[in-house]
């Protein structure tokens, strides 16, 4: 049921397909202004193109803003110090865009006297629920229009002879054909739909936008190094850079030697399985450099509890629960354990694989030498002192009842 109460409407605009449809159909069923608001997450030259096609679509008010350090600083870089992988695989690269993209959506509406908001995720997806979960814990009395779950251009198809009918320009890719379903930014860009929805279907190779492939990479290793403090890298090969820099740095080094293809089938929110394929070059250089600091400086007890928390916090992430409590407070945790994590890790980039080529930390390395030597002329460990270890450890399996 339309609300004919709504006037204006802020919607999340990427220029693709879906809300340059939405666009239309927005001013033509609720009779209402539509804002674009177009975020700059990294996704490399669409930003000047969805400004474009807003104007062609009447749209007045234009919001564009440059997030790439916020959005680095500030979502990622928080997610990554947790070591995040949704279903040990996925980087969560358009999961956590999602909660600042929408609070800029509820920040807009109040600057501009907005009814509503909207975006176009579709009701099968995960998105609809990360947007909305994320506006109503920033705004509980927000009202939200997901054309989705309203109209009936329930396909490809149909949304494409609704624009044709409307002269709504649509991008097509190389073979003229409209382009995968893709979610573009700084950390990642996915792929689904077409071909990939036979998971016994190979990806493509012209399919992937970012990535060298592996037999096309270079043919010497690249040896890089990363410096981190209190968990985020903060220079490559000893330049100091910011966030987003340098995450666009090693997504370039990535790329260039066939780092962070993913080919996935994974279990959505809403309860189907989808497949999805990704590009995280970058992210995925700094989840196995971050793992070797953190082997040389977090305490066994803590690193394994961080380890059993990950699951539950990428699973938090992954269903739209940013802005909740317990996000809040397991970051709490996750940010205390980082206070350690500081140094130095060189590695190797070689068609595909990162090769951790060394580890260290000059003042917070747990690694000690001296205990760990097989040297025993170096050693301060008495090897007598295990034999008590064990005993009292094997005292319960020695008693435990026999069948």
């Amino acid at each position: 049921m339309k609300d004919k109460n709504i006037k204006k409407v802020v919607l999340a605009y990427s220029g693709g397909l879906d809300t340059s449809i939405i666009v239309k159909w927005l001013q033509v069923n609720y009779k209402c202004e539509v804002i674009t608001y177009t975020a700059d997450l990294g996704q490399k030259g669409e930003i000047e193109s969805a400004k474009k096609k807003a104007k062609e679509l009447g749209v007045s008010q234009i919001f564009l803003d440059d997030l790439k350090e916020e959005f680095t600083k500030d979502f990622i870089f928080p997610m990554f110090r947790a070591n995040a992988l949704y279903e040990e695989q996925y980087l969560l690269g358009t999961a956590i865009a999602r909660p600042l993209i929408s609070k800029k959506l509820v920040e807009v509406a109040e600057k501009c006297n907005a009814d509503a908001i909207s975006h176009g995720a579709t009701g099968k997806g995960n998105d609809q629920v990360r947007f909305e979960l994320s506006a109503y814990s920033l705004n509980p009395k927000i009202k939200i229009i997901a054309p989705w779950r309203e109209w009936d251009l329930n396909s490809r198809d149909k949304l494409l002879s609704y624009a044709a009918e409307n002269d709504i320009p649509i991008d097509m890719d190389k073979k003229n054909a409209p382009p995968y379903s893709m979610d573009a930014n700084l950390l990642h860009i996915s792929y689904e739909g077409k071909v990939l929805e036979d998971p016994w279907a190979s990806p493509p190779e012209s399919m992937w936008r970012w990535t060298t492939a592996p037999h096309n990479a270079p043919d010497k290793a690249e040896e890089i190094e990363i410096e981190f403090c209190e968990g985020d890298p903060v220079a490559l090969n000893g330049k100091k850079m910011s966030p987003a820099i340098i995450l666009e740095a090693l997504n370039n080094l990535g790329a260039k030697h066939a780092i962070g293809r993913l080919d996935i089938i994974e279990n959505r929110y809403v309860g189907m399985k989808s497949r999805g394929c990704y590009e995280t070059p970058g992210g995925t250089i700094i989840l196995h450099s971050r793992r070797a600091i953190e082997s040389v400086t977090l305490d066994r007890e803590v690193a394994h509890l961080k380890t059993e928390l990950m699951p539950k916090y990428a699973n938090i992430i992954y269903n739209g629960f940013w802005w909740s409590p317990e996000r809040e407070n397991l970051q709490t945790f996750i940010d205390a354990t980082q206070k350690t994590v500081n140094g130095f890790v060189r590695l190797s980039l070689y068609k595909g694989n990162i090769i951790i080529e060394g580890r260290k930390s000059e003042n917070n390395s747990l690694y000690k030498e001296n205990l760990a030597t097989f040297d025993d002329d170096k050693g301060s460990y008495d090897h007598k002192d295990a034999q008590g270890f064990i005993a009292l450890n094997a005292l319960r399996l020695k008693n435990k009842l026999k069948n």
